[in-house]
Order: C-alpha cells, then structure tokens, then sequence
C-alpha cells in the first residue's frame, strides 16, 4: 500500500477543492445569471477539460508553468525554481482539469433558485451582493457541496494530467493513482489491487454522499 502516495492526493484534493471553492462560487453565479451574448464561449472554456485527453492538457499546462514560458519565468523569479514537477505545479494543473466538477453543478444550483425570491429580494431593497449571500447561497448549499466533493474525488483519481506536470517523484509529486500504474509496472498486483481497492471505495462513499445529497425524498421500503 502506497500510503505516502495516498496521503499526498488527499493533501492535493483538499488544497484543490478549497480553491475552487472560491473560484467556482463567483464563476457558476456568472454563468447563472449573465445574459451576455458571448457567455457559451466561457461555458466551453470551463468545460473543456471533461473532453479533452488528460495528456493534452497536462502537456498544455507543462509548457505553460515551463521555464521558457512567461509565467515559469515570473514564478521563477519569485521562488528560485520552477513549478513544472513541484507539488505547486500539481496545485495549478489540478485546479484547471477539476474545474467543471466544481463549477457546472454550481451553476445549475444557482440557475433553479426560484426567481420571484430574488425579485422580492431586491425589491425590498437588498443589493444585489446581499441577494446573493442571503437568499441564492443558502438555496443552493446542496448544489455547492457537490461541486466541492465532485472536485475532491475527481482530483483524488487523476493520472495523465499530473503525470505530465509532475512527474512521478515519491513524496513531493507521486499521487496514488501514479503509485498503482508503478505497482501494476513492476507486476505487484496485489499492492496495485490494495491501492485501487481503496480508492474504488473512498470514490462509492463520495459518489453516494452526492447522490444521497441531491436526493429530495428519501424512501426507505421503496416497493411499497
């Protein structure tokens, strides 16, 4: 069992999530209420990451944080190294692949507050920040636990993208997912199994945490 391995994901998954806490909540309530024309092309900004190939946009995120590239260069200036296979490298890249997980379900939540609510709202005299904090948050809290969990468990799991900006150095960029391809590599599959099996089960309990989250009624005899 890969233990350091797994402990750095989850480092990684909760540093992740926490950031995108902040960026998705004002992005989804954007992408809820704006009505600018050209509002699909962020949409398909935001979204792109759930079709492209892992390797695609790690190789991306690579030249992007590279040495050669303006932003290598800035954050080399400021720290003395580059981010490119750092544990602040797997941060960035991680951040852009698991935004969709965080920000779609955001959205959504957002768009199915009852509009006669903000309406009353405002008309009562609320800003429109003060509509937002009182009224659409709490609405939506469901929906922004889901993007939270959905980030932290689809961040948990990654592989081609952190493989090509971090490389697989044990305990500074060597993610659980990482761990079990270099287990099945060097034909320790009972190691790779111990591995995988736990985060199958870690992903059931979040994905049933989510599902029974979104769920408006609970049944327990459902046959009746």
């Amino acid at each position: 069992m890969a233990w350091s391995a797994l402990l750095l994901s989850l480092k990684l998954s909760v540093i992740v999530s926490a950031v995108l806490l902040v960026i998705a909540l004002p992005l989804g309530a954007w992408i809820a209420f704006s009505k600018a024309r050209w509002k699909f092309l962020l949409e398909s900004v935001v979204a792109l990451p759930l079709v492209l190939p892992p390797t695609v946009l790690g190789f991306y995120v690579l030249v992007a944080i590279g040495p050669l590239s303006p932003v290598g260069r800035w954050y080399a200036s400021l720290t003395g190294h580059t981010m490119a296979f750092t544990f602040e490298g797997l941060v960035f890249g991680s951040v852009l692949y698991s935004l969709p997980f965080a920000v779609q379900p955001m959205a959504a939540g957002f768009a199915a507050v009852d509009r006669t609510l903000l309406f009353a709202a405002a008309t009562l005299g609320a800003a429109p920040f003060e509509v937002f904090r009182r009224v659409v948050l709490p609405l939506s809290k469901n929906a922004i636990l889901t993007g939270v969990m959905l980030a932290f468990a689809h961040t948990l799991g990654e592989f081609g993208v952190v493989l090509m900006i971090g490389g697989n150095i044990p305990g500074q960029t060597q993610t659980v997912s990482i761990a079990i391809y270099d287990f099945v590599q060097a034909l320790d599959y009972r190691a790779a199994n111990q591995t995988a099996l736990l985060l199958l089960a870690i992903s059931f309990v979040i994905l049933s945490l989510v599902y029974g989250l979104n769920r408006s009624k609970w049944v327990v005899w459902p046959w009746r």
